[in-house]
């Protein structure tokens, strides 16, 4: 009876060895072959073969170090991760983005513009490298050469920028992970982003907003006045405005489509009185079909309306210092928020996904139950029956 069961686990054990060393996918070998070299020292060629794929192949010194490559090899090819680094030793970054622009990216129009000039500072700083060789140091290098670089405004790129750029690039290295197989993991899963600090918390005054819009009367572009106020009533960016097209405008149900969203995502917002007396003005601009901000330069070939020079014009009028236009989309959150908007309501509004960034426009809100209450008390003590 011992004998039996010591034969079962002999057989057993071999039969586990030969699973093992039998892969679904085909034969593991491994070999190794000495060769003599002119100057009489030799040279060991180790080789592994498997069913369904190319030879791997390296050369060393020592018939060691090609016994130990060899059993390297096969235990990654067990693993499953053996081919995702053969194949990052094939492609480079460069191959990687410019895959990455011409495939992937065009699913997201509004992002192409963007994206591809973050992307081809990648390519110019680190194209060259395999993507064996993109490790998170290298990266981390790169992004401290971000921090430091001057911009073409002459000023040092501020971590926020910073951190755009780090994400362009991170989306490139998932796809490449996930949908190609190019990369095992991503090394950006390591590289800390910079600090980007409390953000802007500039509030346009009403007084400042008055100014503003008196200037934006005077300016000669005709687009100024109605992107200005539309920004400061409806909270949406700069480039969902002038993005805006006709056929987003549903008059007899009152409603506003934002088709080309931050997010990607439809918004809808309602069509007030106010917005639709905007809408009319920019009908008297001669502006007919299609986009609502048609371009009128013709040395536009963007197809995107430049308002930059006449918005710091409009600023200087008004003496207005320390705004950008983004700040107007603050200033319409924080208007609704002192208006007693709820935050699900000021999230529907301004398109953010989770409360994090709306949550800056509470203490607004706060204020504004803090000076009901004050009114109320106000009554309840002075004598009132």
């Amino acid at each position: 009876m011992r004998v039996v069961m010591r034969l079962l686990i002999s057989c057993c054990s071999l039969f586990l060895f030969f699973l093992d060393s039998f892969p679904l996918c085909g034969v593991l070998m491994g070999t190794v072959r000495e060769y003599d070299k002119e100057d009489g020292s030799k040279t060991y060629h180790a080789e592994v073969r498997l069913k369904g794929y190319s030879p791997q192949r390296a050369c060393f010194r020592t018939r060691t170090l090609a016994k130990k490559w060899i059993q390297d090899t096969e235990s990654s090819i067990r693993d499953g991760r053996y081919f995702h680094v053969a194949e990052a030793k094939k492609h480079t970054v460069k191959d990687l983005i410019e895959r990455f622009v011409t495939q992937w990216l065009p699913q997201f129009p509004q992002r192409v513009v963007r994206q591809t000039a973050y992307l081809e500072w990648w390519k110019n700083r680190l194209g060259h490298l395999l993507l064996s060789k993109l490790t998170p140091s290298v990266i981390a290098e790169a992004r401290d050469a971000l921090l430091t670089e001057m911009t073409t405004r002459q000023a040092l790129r501020n971590p926020s920028t910073v951190n755009r750029y780090l994400a362009a690039f991170s989306r490139a290295l998932t796809i490449a992970m996930k949908e190609w197989e190019w990369l095992d993991d991503s090394p950006m899963r390591k590289v800390s982003k910079p600090s980007e600090g409390k953000g802007r918390n500039r509030l346009l005054s009403i007084e400042e907003k008055n100014r503003l819009l008196d200037a934006c009367k005077l300016s000669p572009n005709p687009h100024l006045l109605p992107i200005v106020s539309l920004a400061l009533l409806t909270g949406m960016r700069f480039g969902e405005i002038v993005g805006l097209k006709w056929e987003d405008i549903d008059y007899a149900n009152k409603i506003i489509t934002l088709e080309n969203t931050k997010n990607g995502e439809r918004r809808m917002l309602p069509l007030t009185d106010a917005i639709r007396e905007i809408f009319a003005l920019c009908r008297q601009t001669d502006i007919v079909s299609g986009l609502i901000f048609k371009p009128t330069s013709p040395t536009n070939r963007s197809g995107v309306v430049d308002i930059r020079n006449a918005f710091l014009k409009a600023l200087k009028t008004a003496q207005i210092t320390e705004l950008r236009f983004h700040d107007l989309r603050h200033a319409a959150a924080s208007y609704l928020a002192m208006n007693g908007a709820t935050q699900g309501e000021l999230m529907a509004i301004l398109g953010h996904k989770t409360p994090t960034m709306t949550r800056r426009y509470a203490h607004y809100s706060q204020k504004h139950i803090a000076n009901v209450m004050e009114r109320t008390q106000a009554n309840l003590l002075g004598g009132g029956d």
